[in-house]
């Protein structure tokens, strides 16, 4: 099976595990729940190797993963990776100094932050996260990142959103962006 094939197997394969459930948390949006990816084991294994295979590679010093299931899939990457794991919290999450970024939500504002000591200037970070929606979550913790002096090789999720355009805003910044499978609208 060529390589090509082979993603677009493992893609079809993760995108059919995924559960879709509508009008959560509101009517109108379709919450792409990953938890069935995280049941089975066999699926997890795949998940996180999909991952691996993509970055084993790559120089990458540090896996920056975000609250919450961000750090599943981190948690497990790292391990394979032999990298470290650094979290982007949400605010008030972590128990050392910390730097914090601000960004949009559709109905209000959010902050995440990070440990000031967490990255080293020139190390090379794979920002990864559950799923891509508005990309303002991620935009701000590569704004964390970049502020301490990390340089961002990938911005990677489980899932894009396309639609919502978090995706393209990340490439507009800059940022090489990766997902296993999209789903389009909402």
């Amino acid at each position: 099976m060529s390589k090509a094939n082979q993603d677009q197997y493992f893609s079809e394969y993760i995108r059919s595990r995924v559960r879709t459930i509508p009008d959560w948390p509101i009517d109108g949006v379709q919450f792409r729940d990953i938890t069935p990816l995280l049941h089975n084991p066999a699926t997890f294994r795949r998940l996180v190797d999909c991952f691996v295979h993509r970055y084993y590679e790559h120089d990458i010093d540090v896996i920056a993963c975000i609250d919450a299931r961000g750090f599943i899939i981190g948690g497990a990457l790292a391990y394979e990776l032999s990298t470290s794991l650094v979290p982007i919290r949400k605010r008030g999450k972590l128990p050392f100094d910390t730097v914090s970024e601000a960004y949009e939500l559709e109905y209000g504002t959010a902050e995440v932050e990070i440990h000031k000591d967490a990255i080293t200037s020139g190390q090379k970070i794979l920002l990864l996260d559950d799923l891509i929606a508005t990309g303002g979550t991620m935009l701000a913790a590569s704004n964390l990142i970049t502020r301490l002096g990390g340089v961002i090789e990938e911005a990677a999720a489980i899932i894009d959103l396309p639609d919502l355009g978090g995706s393209e805003k990340l490439r507009s910044s800059g940022h090489k962006v990766f997902s296993i499978c999209d789903f389009e609208g909402e």
